[in-house]
């Protein structure tokens, strides 16, 4: 197998992990599920959700605290999916030495 055949085989890989990355959606929660954040596998927020019990003038900063480690959980989830995925295209890649 010459380089530049493993290079494209590679570089055609990417793209798919990329999509399907894109295609996948993660979790991510906090106070119990008070909020949930819907994040990709490219870590692209696709939506947010706040139960209206936490919403509360007199307690934003609390809010705001949810919000981020609601955030932080997915993008973590989002790292695993992606850690996964690439695993599985990494098997399929045959490189002499590596293998």
């Amino acid at each position: 197998m010459n380089i530049q055949k493993m290079m494209r085989q590679a570089q055609e890989m990417q793209e798919k992990l990329q999509q399907r990355l894109r295609e996948t959606t993660v979790e991510g929660t906090a106070g119990g599920g008070m909020v949930t954040v819907t994040m990709n596998g490219v870590k692209e927020v696709q939506g947010l959700k706040i139960d209206p019990e936490v919403v509360s003038a007199e307690d934003v900063e609390m809010l705001q605290d949810l919000i981020v480690a609601a955030i932080a959980e997915a993008q973590r989830r989002a790292d695993e999916l992606m850690s996964q995925q690439m695993g599985g295209m990494m098997g399929g890649l045959n490189i002499p030495g590596l293998t």
